[in-house]
């Protein structure tokens, strides 16, 4: 909780900035996501429910930025949408 709460502080001084390149960053690794899921084989429902996932998380985090939400609502959705993405990737290359 210690490091959170340092993230979060550190996210608020800079929102703006950082905002602007975790965009980028959660938006890569979402494609990379989304690739794999659509690339493995798996059953087709599994294989769409993973991309609307990542694409909504993805979504809600750039809807986020846009409408000027609160930093830590918008840290949240940063840290979802990531963790969701690197958890697609994983479980799609083992």
């Amino acid at each position: 909780m210690k490091i959170y709460n340092e993230l979060l502080r550190e996210f608020k001084k800079g929102q703006t900035g950082y905002s602007t390149i975790a965009i980028i960053g959660q938006s890569c690794i979402g494609s990379v996501a989304v690739m794999l899921a659509l690339k493995n084989e798996m059953p087709i429902a599994l294989r769409f429910f993973l991309v609307l996932m990542v694409t909504i998380l993805c979504m809600a985090y750039n809807a986020a930025v846009l409408a000027h939400l609160k930093a830590k609502i918008t840290f949240n959705l940063l840290i979802m949408s990531v963790v969701f993405s690197v958890i697609t990737i994983a479980a799609n290359l083992i």
